[in-house]
């Protein structure tokens, strides 16, 4: 009896910048005769970098084990990157995220889906219309997006952070007389808040992000899955208002809310099964013609 295969270890490295700098990456090679598919994931904001980590790894393991190719980065300043995250700005995680996804390109085939976890989302987005611009060439084929919990705009994800200030003045751990973190920031200050430095360069670029549909861009497939303690049968009406401009360029949508705890608010041991199964549930979903 043949013993059965055992799954192949994640290869850890570091990927050169072009500047002196690294950036920390995972890549899972996918198990199986055939690779089905490449996945780039693109990790969230802040603190919900650490907070994510064990289900997003979770996720990518599964992945590898269905035949999919899945590299993680961390971006400029972040995880085990160079830098600090004072140094980081919006347009360095863009050229990251294109640094990663050429890389991946010359090490797994197969559909290109980007992952995106919240203001990952935002990223992968981006990387979608970059990757249509002249100076890229044409893409080979439609780049496919799965989106865990997308924030709607940069600026929202600000205000979400931002509200950090509010709760330290609260707890009488901040100076009433500061000036608030949007003061600071619009007039040139960085803030910290939370362990971490926001710089005016990061704030202006991120807040100029949004989730619509790439112009330009050949329409691929879009998964949206938003988290919920109680599963509800559609999405929220801010998503489906979100979904309706991705509907109506021609991407074919598939868009679920599944039962699981918020794991990216709190550091955690949570689990998020139901939200793997829908997400390899929807990768191997055949879609429709347009």
């Amino acid at each position: 009896m043949t013993p059965p295969e055992r799954p192949a270890l994640p290869q850890a490295f570091f990927m050169p910048d072009g500047a002196g700098g690294q950036r920390f990456c995972l890549f899972h090679p996918p198990q199986g005769a055939a690779c089905r598919g490449r996945v780039l994931y693109l990790h969230p904001f802040a603190e919900e970098l650490n907070t994510t980590r064990r289900v997003v790894a979770q996720q990518a393991r599964t992945m590898a084990q269905a035949g999919y190719a899945v590299l993680q980065v961390d971006l400029l300043g972040c995880g085990d990157s160079s830098g600090d995250f004072a140094n980081a700005t919006w347009q360095a995680w863009q050229a990251d995220a294109l640094r990663a996804h050429n890389w991946l390109q010359h090490h797994a085939s197969g559909p290109l889906w980007m992952w995106g976890l919240r203001a990952g989302a935002l990223l992968a987005v981006h990387l979608v219309t970059q990757l249509n611009t002249p100076n890229q060439g044409p893409a080979a084929g439609p780049a496919h997006l799965l989106l865990w919990q997308p924030v709607h705009s940069g600026q929202l994800m600000l205000q979400q952070f931002l509200r950090l200030h509010a709760a330290a003045q609260w707890l009488g751990n901040s100076s009433a007389h500061a000036p608030s973190p949007a003061k600071a920031l619009a007039q040139g200050q960085p803030v910290d808040m939370a362990g971490y430095t926001l710089t005016p360069a990061l704030a202006q670029g991120m807040g100029r992000a949004s989730l619509q549909p790439p112009p330009g861009a050949q329409p691929g497939q879009l998964v949206w899955l938003d988290v919920s303690p109680l599963a509800a049968p559609t999405t929220s009406p801010a998503s489906e208002n979100a979904l309706h401009a991705w509907r109506s360029a021609g991407w074919q949508v598939q868009a679920h809310t599944v039962a699981g705890p918020a794991f990216w608010q709190t550091v955690g041991t949570y689990d998020a099964p139901a939200l793997i199964q829908a997400t390899l549930a929807a990768l191997r979903m055949p879609q429709p013609t347009p």
